[in-house]
């Protein structure tokens, strides 16, 4: 295998595919449209990992939840019932490669892990997944002297859908962002830290635009009549087309190099946020003790909620919730557990973030007390059993373990979306049956797949729970995404659907290396090369 390529990877973080194509065909994007054409065209499924929230941690280690046992950022500590988002902790893959490497905000890559690596990281990244980190030490001030800083900032989890002038505001500052993401990718790939063999950089954007924006080009979404729905559009779209100008850029400056543009899967309406982060864990909370904390202001259970302009969610949230108080010693306990740092489930460093604005962490002070409790969650429901002699107040028999199981989804699956009188559950996954000791810190016992972006519950006991008002009108609900392998050595066309897993021993074996272990996922370079003997 030759060994003297150079590639340049080009990470689209919450890349659309439709979105694009629609714009290709206005004759909008000529880069992407030429990019696509003349490259081997791979689309990769990324499977149930990406419920895990953790795909740049699977592109960045090369791991899936099962190789690196982490199905989560959020961990759950069974002897204290507290919960943590990590970040992560993982050796990146580059540090195993033999090669020169430089890069530019990849997210959960853990520059200090791999000292042989040169660039930065969180510099705009949407979900980092570690510390600001850069190599050499004064990268990041040389970059913030020369290009000013991230200009996007307080709007990477934006939430502004409520309002037309922040929508605007958002919408403008997400594409400066990128057209400067653009500028410094030039300069350090090209000028600053010219010596490389392989250059990794990751687009954020679409990330911050799709999650905060979809109601703009989603004419279906419950949100696209309001006045910010035309900004929100502006924005997504302008993000797209700054990207391509970025592309045209990035390929012209470096066309020594082979290119690889990818994605691990696409993006679309949010299914999740209300459902997971409120409704279930109020109806556990319902189901143990018999009565509400969360009371909506509306009493129309169809109602489509709308928040006030300078409103955030969880404020909008917690003006609907009746704080119960729970016993003194749960009291004293829980405060005894934080003060002590006892809540940390391992050595995080110093660098765990508590989770402690979603609503379903309101209701930890119960959960030693509940059978069944629903886990902060960024995506879809996460039921947790209280199980004897796994968690500390263990309540559940073990020998119990699979029929409560199975009542809590048949429950589940009996509940119904007041907005189109239809199930609120698509699915329900239940992740270790017969082994409930075999469940990690980062995982839950019950994944509940929500459909139509439930904002109310109807309960099987005739209760109804919400509705609620949207958080993030979009999400991680798309399709496949896609790894495009641009240069002289690829056979352009459409190939056969790969795994998300298989994108990193791929680039690694079109390096001319062997593939760093542990790694999961296989190569498919054979397939896509003209030589393929290298």
């Amino acid at each position: 295998m030759n060994t003297n390529r150079r590639l340049l990877v080009i990470g689209l973080d919450g890349f659309e595919e439709h979105i694009a194509k629609q714009l290709i065909a206005e004759g909008r994007l000529p880069t992407l449209q030429r990019l696509f054409k003349d490259g081997a065209f791979v689309p990769v499924d990324h499977g149930d990992a990406k419920r895990s929230g953790l795909a740049w941690e699977h592109f960045a280690t090369g791991l899936s939840p099962e190789g690196a046992s982490r199905w989560s950022a959020v961990s759950f500590d069974p002897a204290t019932y507290l919960c943590t988002q990590m970040p992560t902790q993982l050796v990146p893959f580059a540090q195993q490669l033999p090669v020169s490497t430089v890069v530019f905000d990849p997210p959960y890559f853990d520059l200090r892990r791999a000292p042989d690596v040169k660039g930065l990281v969180c510099w705009g990244a949407h979900d980092p997944g570690t510390s600001a980190t850069a190599n050499p030490e004064g990268l990041a001030a040389e970059i913030a002297a020369k290009f000013g800083s991230y200009p996007a900032e307080s709007f990477i989890y934006g939430y502004t859908w409520a309002s037309e002038m922040r929508t605007r505001q958002m919408a403008q500052a997400i594409v400066r962002a990128t057209q400067l993401r653009g500028d410094i990718a030039s300069w350090l790939f090209g000028e600053r830290l010219p010596d490389w063999q392989l250059g990794v950089m990751v687009i954020s954007e679409f990330h911050s635009a799709i999650e905060a924006l979809w109601h703009g080009v989603d004419a279906e979404h419950p949100l696209h009549h309001l006045p910010s729905a035309a900004p929100a559009r502006d924005g997504i779209i302008g993000v797209y087309l700054a990207v391509d100008a970025m592309l045209a850029q990035l390929t012209s400056q470096f066309a020594d190099c082979s290119v690889l543009l990818f994605s691990l899967h696409g993006m679309g309406a949010n299914d999740s946020d209300v459902s997971s982060m409120a409704l279930l864990p109020e109806m556990m909370y319902r189901r143990h003790f018999h009565r509400p904390r969360l009371i909506a202001e509306a009493k129309d259970s169809t109602a489509l909620p709308v928040v006030g302009e300078d409103e955030s969610w969880s404020a909008h949230v917690r003006r609907q919730f009746e704080p119960v108080k729970p016993r003194l010693r749960d009291t004293v306990l829980e405060w005894w557990r934080r003060s002590s740092g006892s809540g940390v489930a391992e050595d995080t460093g110093g660098e765990g973030h508590p989770v402690s604005w979603m609503p379903a962490s309101w209701y930890a002070s119960f959960w030693s007390a509940m059978p069944v409790f629903a886990l902060p969650s960024f995506y879809d429901g996460q039921l947790r059993l209280n199980v004897r002699g796994r968690e500390a107040k263990g309540l559940i028999a073990p020998e119990d373990y699979d029929k409560i199981c199975r009542q809590i989804g048949a429950e589940l699956e009996r509940c119904v979306n007041p907005r189109t009188g239809k199930s609120a559950v698509a699915k329900i996954i239940y992740t270790r049956p017969h082994a409930p000791f075999a469940l990690q810190n980062t995982e839950a016992d019950i994944v509940v797949l929500w459909r139509g972006s439930p904002l109310a519950l109807a309960l099987p006991d005739g209760d109804v729970i919400g509705p609620l008002a949207y958080r993030r009108p979009g999400g991680h609900s798309g399709g496949d995404g896609c790894a495009v392998w641009i240069g002289s050595d690829f056979l352009a066309g459409r190939y056969p659907r790969v795994s998300a897993f298989d994108v990193v021993p791929t680039l690694c074996q079109y390096l001319g290396q062997q593939i760093p272990r542990p790694c999961d996922g296989q190569s498919f370079i054979g397939d896509i090369l003209k030589d393929a003997k290298g």
